[in-house]
């Protein structure tokens, strides 16, 4: 029986599976990072052990130190979560070795389906359809090809090739990218298929020769060749295709003797199926399986790890659950990471439990004040929907990102509204280049007139709050005074957007005619009431710090208010090449005098596991450099500067 349980990972994971933990009785033990020191998983665990350091390599891919802390806390089993060490062979086989138990499975298992290119052959030898191409007889009719890591995933070290000039070139770009990822620069090509789905089928086995298909996801939502959106099952597939599915996914676990949580992969084209990749491990999408199956697969694993055998049938599915990660990132900056202070993260009315009925759940790495730093993937948290249907689980989940407040990063939030509203997805229609071929409409900038709403609140909000703060008329109700004043102004950014907002105070009252048609009805503490015709309208305002955040009822803005006067030390020459993310420098391609063509890559940053080249804007010569190897740099800090050639 498993008493205490270290888990080898961190955030969402690390508390998601502390809270299985709980429910069990069993005792649990963090691990962190200097950096994670003060992050909500490190509290919610009994104990916490610290690895020293920030760095993955220097922490959580430290396999020695962490079954040092296994020990150090009597730990008797270990469960690795997902990413990191959760599918490194060896470190399973180092935990066993050390008497304790591991919480997934075989280390043979992870190894035989570890190396893509030696999981393709098993699975081909298992007559599971497979993706190939002969890269010593490649030729331009085999276009597009996808370069894949062989040892890793969740998108790093993968590069498209539409031309064979550039194939070498791509190769050594996943080649080091997955090196840095995972400790391993192996990389195969296979056929790239755009407009194909990526379904996955979930399975689940014991040590008694048990195997459960728990039903289907569809995970075409990708950015990056990153899942963005997750939903079960995976809707309009013909019956024949699940079928194939799900008994290709039986004979995947079956052929290397499989136990515990896993997902065997696939693309589906039209009516034909191929075999990616197996996870050995739980998957980040795992809870909208746990929605329609009314399993909780954290506790099956822990089961299965004690040898108990998988009781009866495999549940059947019912319902529908639709999952969307919230990444910290910039949509419209090529999905930059971001990095910062939370705020605020809130979402009224989500569980943290799998709901027994219809409901929303947000599984979580941040609350209040949470920090995210450089160091680790950039998602924030899973929302997830879970109803009778598919229709109603999107409508419920719309609700809840509406509804949601999350201020003090960048994230994705309103790239996940406009993609669950789009016609496509709601119809089904998905395919794993939809998200970048609607990606401009998907990152419009919003709707104008809410945002220029929630400018108006913010100058009014703003307004009364520092009216409210001065000593002098504390007593008569802030912005509601009788002296009338002139003309004021707060101008505010978002995005590349600036709003001027103008108001008055005047019989008792702020007005405004900034946004047509809309007035202010009231203001009390940090609530905005305003008319838009005949709709009234609320919004919460804050102030904090050097922003204003704003939740109104078409969602969250967070807004910049943008000063009087500018500092002339803070003018950026021009030509300058600016750091688009917190990161560190990787590879700089140039020195000072060096002429440079517009794309010519410039600098190599890597931020949150990905790399990020800064490329050359225009023809011209690099009159400056302050970039260099292994410097960490903030976002707006001046990489080089790049005289255009006239």
């Amino acid at each position: 029986m498993i008493r205490r349980i270290l888990v080898a990972n961190r955030g969402e994971i690390a508390r998601r599976v502390f809270r299985t933990c709980r429910a069990l009785g069993i005792a649990t033990v963090a691990v962190h990072s200097d950096a994670d020191a003060g992050a909500p998983f490190v509290t919610d665990a009994d104990t916490a052990i610290r690895l020293p350091g920030s760095a993955p390599a220097e922490t959580y891919l430290r396999g020695d130190l962490i079954i040092e802390a296994a020990r150090a806390a009597g730990a008797d089993a270990v469960h690795p979560g997902y990413g990191f060490l959760s599918e490194n062979a060896a470190f399973a086989r180092s935990v066993e070795s050390a008497g304790l138990t591991w919480i997934g499975p075989a280390p043979e298992s992870i190894e035989a389906m570890g190396s893509k290119i030696g999981a393709k052959r098993i699975m081909a030898a298992a007559g599971v359809p497979v993706l190939d191409v002969d890269l010593t007889t490649v030729t331009a009719s085999d276009l597009p090809l996808l370069v894949k890591a062989s040892a890793g995933g969740g998108g790093r070290g993968m590069r498209i090739v539409e031309s064979l000039d550039r194939l070498a070139e791509q190769i050594g770009h996943a080649e080091a990218e997955a090196a840095s990822a995972f400790g391993d620069g192996t990389v195969f090509v296979e056929p790239y298929l755009p407009t194909a789905r990526h379904v996955e089928v979930q399975v689940l086995a014991d040590t008694h020769g048990t195997v459960w298909v728990l039903g289907d996801r569809d995970c075409s939502i990708q950015r990056r060749h990153q899942k963005v959106v997750e939903e079960a099952p995976a809707p309009h597939l013909p019956d024949q295709t699940r079928t194939a599915l799900h008994a290709a996914a039986r004979a995947a676990a079956q052929a290397v003797g499989y136990r515990g949580a896993g997902t065997v992969e696939f693309l589906v084209d039209r009516d034909r199926i191929f075999f990616l990749e197996m996870n050995t491990r739980l998957q980040v999408e795992h809870p909208v399986t746990e929605c329609v199956t009314g399993l909780d697969l954290v506790a099956c694993q822990i089961a299965v790890a004690e040898g108990e055998p998988l009781p009866g049938r495999a549940p059947a599915v019912s319902g529908h659950a639709i999952e969307v990660r919230l990444y910290a990132e910039d949509p419209a900056a090529g999905f930059a990471p971001q990095t910062g202070r939370i705020r605020t993260f809130d979402f009224p009315g989500a569980a943290f439990e799998v709901p027994d009925r219809s409901g929303v759940r947000v599984d979580s790495a941040i609350e209040d004040g949470s920090e995210v730093g450089v160091h680790y993937d950039a998602m924030l948290a899973k929302v997830i929907a879970y109803a009778d249907d598919r229709d109603t689980a999107i409508r419920m989940l719309d609700g809840a990102l509406r509804r949601g407040r999350l201020h003090g990063v960048t994230t994705n939030l309103g790239l996940l509204r406009a993609v669950i509203a789009d016609e496509e997805f709601t119809a089904g229609r998905m395919h794993t280049t939809l998200l970048d071929e609607r990606l401009p409409l998907w990152t419009g900038g919003g709707d104008p007139r809410r945002l220029a709403k929630a400018a108006l609140a913010a100058a009014i909000g703003q307004a009364t709050q520092a009216a409210a703060a001065a000593p002098v008329l504390s007593r008569i109700p802030a912005a509601w005074r009788n002296a009338p004043s002139g003309p004021r102004q707060r101008v505010y950014r978002h995005g590349a957007q600036q709003y001027a907002v103008t108001y008055t105070s005047t019989g008792h009252r702020l007005v405004s005619d900034f946004v047509p048609g809309v007035s202010v009805i009231d203001v009390r503490g940090d609530q905005v009431v305003l008319s838009d015709g005949p709709i009234r309208e609320t919004y919460r305002v804050t102030v904090a710090g050097t922003s204003v955040d704003v939740d109104g009822p078409d969602g969250s803005v967070s807004l910049e208010p943008v000063p009087t006067f500018v500092d002339p030390a803070e003018t950026i020459a021009q030509g300058s090449l600016l750091a688009p993310m917190p990161a560190a420098i990787t590879a700089v391609a140039v020195e000072v005098g060096t002429v440079v063509g517009k794309g010519d890559p410039i600098v190599v940053l890597e931020a949150m596991k990905m790399q990020h080249t800064v490329t050359a804007p225009t023809d011209g010569t690099v009159t400056a450099l302050t970039a260099s190897v292994g410097r960490q740099v903030v976002a707006g800090a001046v990489l080089a500067v790049i005289e255009e050639n006239r």
